[in-house]
């Protein structure tokens, strides 16, 4: 639903030498990223990590420079999805499932999407991420209805797999078109 411009980050890796996505692999990494996304650490501290590791490869004001450049990178919402998760949330109840920051609620606001859902379910909120049995159940009770009658979509297979193992209905999303034909159903009626 979130898309980031890493055009800028790409940028600052090449004039620093690094391979694109350098930054990224860095940051992404379980060891990195995790505690972030259970809102273990600020974004200000999950930067120092990244700066960290990187400092092996560049100078250290390099590493927090391209650290900042990932965690500040601009980003914008999907507008289709936004519209047909606005259709949808008309029949049924909408919970956003993430694995984010605890910035999720600025985020949201930014993009004009605070009131997008019914719930967040948000993993820096609620200790656990994607793709761990317990938050999918956390969704599941927020909207009021057993596992078995909610349908998860997820751009990660492994998430869509976990939600398929709970009960759920999971839709591997890799283009807008795997979305409509989820929801055709709904928005037909």
């Amino acid at each position: 639903m979130r898309f980031y411009d890493m055009a800028p980050l790409a940028e600052l890796e090449r004039a620093a030498g690094l391979a694109e996505g350098t930054t990224a692999r860095v940051a992404f990494a379980p060891e990195v990223d995790l505690p972030l996304l259970l809102g273990q650490i600020t974004k200000k501290e999950w930067v120092d990590s990244i700066a960290s590791v990187l400092s092996d490869q560049v100078p250290q004001m390099c590493a927090r420079q391209l650290g900042m450049a990932l965690a500040d990178a601009p980003f914008r919402a999907d507008d289709a999805v936004v519209t047909l998760l606005r259709l949808v949330r008309r029949h049924m109840p909408l919970v956003l499932v993430t694995n984010a920051t605890l910035e999720l609620e600025r985020d949201l606001e930014t993009m004009g999407l605070a009131d997008l859902a019914d719930h967040v379910v948000s993993s820096a909120r609620v200790g656990v991420a994607k793709p761990d049995r317990k938050i999918y159940e956390i969704a599941a009770r927020r909207a009021g209805t057993a596992v078995s009658r909610c349908l998860f979509v997820d751009d990660r297979l492994e998430n869509v797999e976990a939600a398929n193992s709970l009960g759920m209905t999971g839709v591997h999303y890799r283009e807008l078109a795997d979305l409509q034909k989820a929801l055709s159903s709904v928005l037909d009626s």
